[in-house]
């Protein structure tokens, strides 16, 4: 078994959340069998709702909290009816608004909210109850109760002190006492006195052997106890991004990125480590030998895979970009729509649309509407892409940090030539520059305002000066490594 263990999940995922669905899929083509163990808390939502979003199977996903007890991984089907059976005679009157429902009681400040899995469902994810105006206790429900929290009032607020986990039967499997964010956790025979050594006794109820692999995504808060309890499995990280500090690296002394510190330090325990390209490998390997004075097992392997090329069936809109992303600030989306708008007064009928959500898309929103360009910009939302990259001439980056960029592979799998700023791992890896695209050279001082008239000419070159046609082909050529066949045979050789 290989066990993949992350911190969280969200609607708006990162890149290492998609990277854990393709290795997924990856793994049950070549017939290994693996689990995906998430340690975050997920109050607003289900977490099965969020990993099945992108492509995991229920059966392979294990949560830290529902691991100590019989409930399954499973979408939210407990309704109101079974809600309001469980309220018994108490009178109430009902109010729906979206997607709540609030039962308000006789008295005080006494009522219900629950909370649907969306405006039209009856499913029932969470209830809030509230008595004489202050929050008492949240239930959270799947196919059953799955856990409740319970509140007390402190300092004109509601104070969380404590949850139950609880079977499928409704009994008690184990509680979590909190007291101000400090946690100790009840088992029947057992106390466990933090997070870190729940992560720890749950590695242990795996009981791994020398079959096992653990590979570990990210490795903050959760690290250590995952290694000290590892037993003979071997123990694989994934370097997600770029692993050190330029910065603040000469030539005796290295910074490594604190995501990493402790999986390097580490170095002598872990198995092996696995970059996404072999730039990236090649200098970690390089850096290890100079700062440490040793020699560590790095492979690279894609974090991603193309099925098939994708060939589009009708011809490709004109001077079109395309970009998806997170719409978080380090994306720099708000520079690709300026330098749309400067490069479109030499190419008129250039279009940018903007595929993915995140906390900047009211800004960005904001910034169109400003530079009234909401006719050949648009924000598309989030969308399977799968079909939609090849209905486009380019693909257009603002990110100054990729580890890998798994659009970046998407799109040259349909044959895009690449806008993006010649930074480590990804643009280095998927742009060549003149051939499938424009790298655009940077500086550390290099401001805005400099950024974007840089982004600007790059799409000017691209569509004036560059053959159309041999680009696509180029990107073309350069994804055919990507292609699942060839990625399965890695992991194969890895895993043994």
């Amino acid at each position: 078994m290989v066990y993949n263990f992350n911190l969280g999940i969200g609607w708006a995922s990162s890149g290492v959340e998609y990277a854990q669905a393709y290795r997924a899929k990856l793994f049950r083509n070549i017939g290994k069998e693996a689990k995906f163990i998430f340690t975050d808390m997920f109050p607003k939502d289900n977490i099965e709702h969020m990993t099945r979003n992108i492509g995991f199977l229920d059966s392979e996903i294990i949560w830290l909290y529902t691991f100590f007890t019989d409930t399954r991984i499973a979408p939210v089907s407990y309704t109101l009816a079974q809600l309001e059976a469980s309220i018994g005679n108490r009178r109430f009157e009902k109010k729906r608004e979206g997607k709540t429902v609030k039962y308000l009681f006789e008295g005080n400040g006494n009522f219900y909210t629950a909370y649907m899995t969306g405006e039209d469902s009856d499913n029932v994810h969470r209830v809030e109850m509230v008595s004489e105006g202050c929050l008492i206790r949240k239930d959270y429900f799947t196919y059953c109760r799955i856990y409740s929290e319970y509140y007390a009032p402190l300092n004109n607020s509601a104070h969380l002190y404590q949850r139950r986990f609880f079977n499928e039967d409704g009994t008690v499997a184990y509680e979590e006492i909190n007291d101000d964010g400090e946690v100790m956790y009840q088992f029947p025979d057992r106390l466990i006195c933090s997070k870190e050594e729940l992560v720890g006794y749950m590695v242990q109820r795996l009981q791994l052997t020398r079959k096992d692999i653990v590979i570990i995504d990210r490795t903050t808060g959760i690290g250590q106890s995952i290694m000290q309890n590892a037993g003979s499995a071997r123990v694989g990280i994934i370097i997600h991004a770029d692993h050190f500090s330029e910065n603040s690296t000469d030539n005796s002394n290295i910074l490594w990125n604190n995501y990493y510190e402790y999986a390097f330090s580490q170095h002598r325990h872990i198995d092996f480590y696995v970059t996404a390209t072999k730039e990236q490998e090649c200098l970690l390997k390089k850096q290890f030998k100079k700062y440490v004075g040793e020699e560590i097992n790095v492979v690279t392997i894609p974090v991603g895979s193309l099925e098939e090329l994708k060939i589009p069936d009708k011809k490709r809109k004109k001077h079109s970009l395309i970009t998806a992303s997170r719409l978080a600030s380090e994306k720099h989306v708000d520079w690709l729509i300026e330098a749309a708008v400067a490069a479109k007064k030499e190419i008129a009928d250039i279009s940018l649309d903007i595929y993915g959500r995140g906390a900047e898309e009211n800004k960005l929103n904001v910034l169109i509407r400003r530079l009234q360009c909401d006719d050949y910009v648009h924000l598309c939302g989030q969308q399977n892409l799968t079909e939609i990259y090849k209905n486009y001439d380019a693909y257009f980056s603002g990110s100054t940090s990729e580890g890998f960029g798994l659009t970046l592979m998407e799109a040259v799998g349909s044959g895009l030539p690449i806008i993006g700023f010649d930074v480590r791992y990804g643009n280095q890896n998927f742009i060549d520059d003149g051939k499938n695209g424009v790298k655009i050279s940077v500086y550390d001082r290099m401001d805005r305002k400099e950024r974007i008239e840089s982004l600007k000419e790059a799409i000017i070159t691209l569509f004036t000066e560059m053959n159309m046609e041999y680009a696509h082909q180029c990107s073309y050529r350069k994804a055919e490594k990507y292609l699942t066949k060839e990625v399965e045979k890695r992991w194969r050789k890895l895993l043994g």
